[in-house]
């Protein structure tokens, strides 16, 4: 649970935790992991209601007037619309900023706060937006829904990460991407039936996403703060309660020395995020807070995830139909999320990484040589090759499942030491959605410019992304969170960095003892 540069008797001590799961884990976790709820009903409800007719006449009528020019044709520019694409990436542009609020919060008032403060947020952006009556309102309120989904996802995966034990905290992790793909099939299923709601029906959509904040926030009030947060508070009674509480044993002494000497190297820092530029943390930095959380968004997925009933339309299936498909491919992704959390601290992050490439790679290869034969030339897609996208798109949808989608937030929050973990969380959250907010605004745009090339663009790209992981990420699974530090002075590329570092640090004294 520790993390930290800590040395020494730390490695030999993580031998020695004990503990079982509890009715208080499961119920710290369950209530910890519907942050991921959030994220994944906006996901889910906002690619949906912008494929509304309703919706698009109250504030787009520029795009409903050339949806139903084509309503029955193949066209990749029916959508491309810089204001309705800035209704979605509105709300990751808040999100980006307000991560690093959320870091202050997270470190000095604890995870459990930022949690209940991002699910107040995003009740209030849900208010707003279900009774809005001009674009002004609805950006409004996507910005309250960014800012409580940025707080929430960094609050959230740090919590899940800190609360679980070594052996198992793969999987208690992975609950944060479970609940954000449950989150994308329920509001794909209410967008579904909603639809048929004339002409309020998009309202009830967005307002809905008042419910799982509701949940959050009320369950937050009986959530147990992580031993972690309140050790770096200074209150180690209470951490230590908490933390014999969760493990369900009184026999915590290892874990708990590991717990207060990550906390002394985290109170030495004084500035956490320019600690986070340096040498030593260089690992970190390159795979958890930059590599990792950018291509897990140049992969492609939340493009396809925001704009499925968008991009099913533009096949020339109808509105109902779109949103159907979307259903399946949303189911896809609960498979793959339940699939990585049964074998992930088993077959290990590499695995399920490099396993998923070549999957990916081959589904966006078949999605654009299909494109490229028979779409966009104004004519209704043949029914075959509608059913090989939607395949193709599911294949994708389900690799990505298993990999990138929970693995991109696993692997960076359990790299970071204590005492950059909540500046490092907030990098991963910071540089995800500026990401996230780009490829929402540029999607349709591209896939209006360059047609079928998008897709090759993101094959190409999941190739890099591939080879980063093959290169560069050590195996992390089963690796309590205080030993991560070892793995980078074995790993054949950054041995050079880490352990030159340590050496020099070690001979310093020693020139000044020689020049004294």
């Amino acid at each position: 649970m520790a993390g930290g540069f800590v040395g020494g008797d730390a490695g030999k001590r993580a031998e020695l935790y004990e503990g079982r799961i509890t009715s208080y884990f499961i119920l710290a976790c369950v209530v910890g992991s519907l942050g991921g709820s959030l994220f994944g009903y906006d996901l889910g409800v906002s690619g949906g209601v912008t494929s509304m007719d309703d919706f698009l006449k109250e504030f787009f009528p520029s795009v409903y007037r050339r949806k139903q020019a084509h309503l029955h044709e193949t066209d990749y520019c029916k959508y491309d619309n810089q204001i309705l694409t800035l209704f979605t990436s509105s709300l990751y542009f808040a999100g980006l900023v307000s991560t690093f609020g959320a870091s202050y919060v997270t470190r000095k008032y604890g995870r459990r706060i930022s949690i209940m403060g991002g699910a107040l947020s995003f009740f209030l952006g849900g208010a707003i937006n279900a009774a809005a009556l001009n674009i002004f309102m609805l950006i409004v309120g996507r910005i309250l829904l960014g800012v409580g989904i940025g707080f929430g996802n960094q609050a959230v995966p740090l919590y899940l990460s800190e609360i679980a034990p070594p052996k198992i905290r793969g999987a208690v992790n992975q609950l944060f991407q479970l609940t954000t793909c449950l989150g994308i099939i329920v509001a794909d299923i209410i967008n579904y039936f909603i639809e048929q709601l004339h002409p309020w029906g998009w309202r009830l959509s967005l307002g809905l996403a008042m419910v799982p904040a509701t949940l959050m926030f009320v369950g937050g009030i009986f959530l147990p703060e992580t031993p972690n947060s309140l050790v770096e508070q200074g209150k180690l009674d209470k951490a230590r309660k908490i933390l014999e509480k969760v493990r369900g044993t009184t026999k915590v002494d290892a874990e708990f020395e590991d717990l207060k000497e990550a906390s002394d190297a985290a109170r030495a820092v004084k500035h956490p995020f320019r600690n986070l530029l340096k040498p030593k943390n260089r690992p970190q930095l390159i795979i958890g807070a930059l590599g990792i959380p950018a291509f897990q968004q140049l992969s492609g997925m939340n493009s396809i995830l925001f704009y499925a009933p968008v991009i099913f339309q533009s096949l020339g299936m109808g509105s109902g139909a779109s949103l159907y498909s979307s259903i399946i491919t949303s189911s896809m992704l609960v498979l793959g999320a339940l699939v990585s959390m049964s074998v992930v601290d088993r077959l290990g992050r590499r695995f399920l990484f490099i396993e998923a490439g070549v999957q990916m790679i081959s589904s966006m290869v078949v999605v654009a040589v299909t494109l490229a034969l028979k779409f966009g030339r104004g004519v209704e897609l043949p029914k075959d090759l509608a059913i090989v996208l939607v395949v193709a798109i599911c294949a994708f949808v389900v690799a990505y499942g298993w990999s990138w989608g929970p693995l991109g937030w696993l692997v960076p929050s359990e790299i970071f030491p204590l005492e950059t973990r909540s500046a490092g969380q907030s990098m991963v959250v910071c540089v995800n959605l500026f990401f996230t907010a780009g490829i929402a605004q540029c999607f349709l745009a591209m896939l209006c410019h360059l047609r079928y090339g998008v897709f090759i663009l993101f094959a190409g790209l999941i190739v890099i992304m591939s080879l980063f992981i093959i290169l560069l990420l050590p195996e992390t699974k089963q690796v309590p969170i205080e030993e991560m530090s070892h793995l980078w002075e074995k790993h054949w590329f950054w041995k050079s960095i880490v352990c030159r570092l340590d050496s020099d640090r070690q001979e310093t004294p020693r020139l000044h003892q020689l020049f004294r």
